[in-house]
């Protein structure tokens, strides 16, 4: 479990580039089994207008430890399930710049719908893409590491 965890937190951080936060941590033990409940929250700017924002939900559940045999010899390790959902979004105008006034907002709604609106759909295509990549990568190291 230690290191899917260190692999998603490193997979979000490294290749994604967001400043990740843990918003929730919860365990609970049933005798020997753990019911894990964690929430990530990561944004990266992406330019002055637009952020990007991905929260992560991963609910662990029956995770027991168990010993296997492996190549002849006994080695612990664990068994449960894993749900994770991801929602990205692409935040416009995070820092409010356009909404200190009724003509600013008005201006803002003429410039998303007439000026960028390629651009909005190609950032909302890159962050589409980049959830989909690390679910990809986590589907692949779960196998890799279930293989092993």
């Amino acid at each position: 479990m230690r290191d899917f965890y260190l692999f998603c937190y490193e997979w979000l951080t490294e290749e994604t580039r967001l400043d990740l936060a843990e918003e929730k941590y919860e365990e609970e033990i049933k005798g020997d089994i753990k019911e894990i409940t964690i929430e990530w929250v990561g944004t990266r700017k992406i330019t002055d207008y637009f952020k990007y924002e991905i929260k992560a939900k991963y609910e662990i559940n029956a995770l027991k430890e168990v010993e296997i045999i492996r190549d002849g010899n006994k080695v612990k390790t664990n068994t449960g399930s894993v749900k994770i959902s991801l929602k990205g979004t692409l935040i416009r105008d995070y820092d409010g710049k356009f909404e200190t006034s009724g003509f600013q907002k008005f201006m803002r709604s003429i410039y998303e719908k007439w000026v960028i609106p390629a651009r909005i759909e190609e950032y909302e295509e890159k962050l589409i893409g980049e959830c989909d990549e690390f679910l990809n990568q986590v589907k692949a190291w779960m196998d890799l590491e279930g293989r092993k």
